[in-house]
């Protein structure tokens, strides 16, 4: 099944990718089906739970904070064109809000969460120091 890409056309070419692309996702959903399924099938078999198996993280420790980079925070911000594109307002501004404000007219208000409040905190001022 060898294809011999050299006598392909750049559109021919792009064709394959994209088909190739669409395989490979098709491929991926349908492994973690058959292994969910094998999970499943597992764990009824042994009369247990996904949370027997794998116990969330911090479950029965006395500090839940020990050994964890942070907390989670709840996001702020969500991104109109794609929902699963949410900022916390914490950190660096993601790319999509970034690219959002610098157009005419937008506002930061505009991708708030509804629920969500923001804390608008006063600049320092910056002051030289002057020499004596």
């Amino acid at each position: 099944m060898a294809i011999d890409l050299k006598s392909l056309s750049p559109t021919q070419l792009q064709a394959l990718i994209e088909n190739a692309s669409s395989q490979i996702h098709h491929a991926k959903a349908s492994q973690i089906q058959d292994i969910r399924a094998k999970i499943d099938d597992l764990l009824s078999k042994s009369d247990l739970s996904i949370d027997d198996v794998y116990p969330a993280r911090g479950k029965g420790r006395g500090n839940a904070a020990k050994g964890s980079k942070g907390s989670s925070v709840a996001p702020k911000y969500r991104n109109p064109s794609d929902p699963s594109q949410t900022w916390s307002g914490r950190g660096r501004q993601p790319l999509w809000l970034a690219a959002a404000l610098k157009k005419r007219g937008s506002s930061i208000e505009q991708f708030l969460i509804k629920g969500a409040s923001v804390k608008r905190t006063a600049k320092k001022a910056t002051r030289k120091k002057v020499r004596a």
